[in-house]
């Protein structure tokens, strides 16, 4: 199954980590690894997330949390697609 990321996500985890930098450089790339490593395991465990309940197809529309992070995907047949990721503290995106 492919990953694919959509503008928005690559926006929002380039957010983040410019976020984290700002307070604490160190933990910015090691955070962002992380998010980046436990996305990669998706498409091995599709199901792994959340179904987003007020989604059309909630079970298309996925929220994984990982630590304070959100990551919102959806499941295809071929693909697996990020949607947003955001800090619990941002609210849902």
């Amino acid at each position: 199954m492919k990953l694919v990321y959509t503008d928005e996500a690559i926006e929002d985890l380039k957010r983040l980590r410019e976020f984290i930098a700002v307070h604490n450089p160190s933990a910015a790339s090691r955070i962002a690894a992380e998010l980046v490593t436990k996305i990669e395991l998706l498409p091995d465990f599709p199901k792994m997330g959340t179904p987003v309940e007020m989604a059309p197809l909630p079970d298309s529309i996925r929220d994984m949390v990982f630590g304070n992070y959100v990551v919102r995907y959806s499941v295809h047949g071929s693909a697996i697609i990020i949607l947003r990721v955001w800090h619990e503290m941002e609210g849902e995106r």
